[in-house]
């Protein structure tokens, strides 16, 4: 337990900008409706499935139409 109290300082802002992120990531595929690939359903599925950070990254990297 104490082991987990010395990374709770470090833990704590990650999980703040994993949860920022696919928060955001969320926002933009709900709001659009052009993707670079795939569709509205796939990028909600790769984001909520794979949401530690790979997920929301993935989408902004190949799935983000560029406006």
């Amino acid at each position: 337990m104490n082991e987990l109290m010395e990374y709770l300082p470090l833990m704590i802002p990650l999980v703040a900008a994993q949860f920022a992120l696919l928060g955001y990531a969320l926002y933009h595929i709900l709001s659009h409706k052009t993707y670079k690939r795939g569709t509205r359903t796939l990028w909600l599925v790769v984001t909520l499935v794979l949401m530690n950070f790979v997920g929301p990254i993935l989408y902004f990297i190949f799935g983000k139409e560029e406006t």
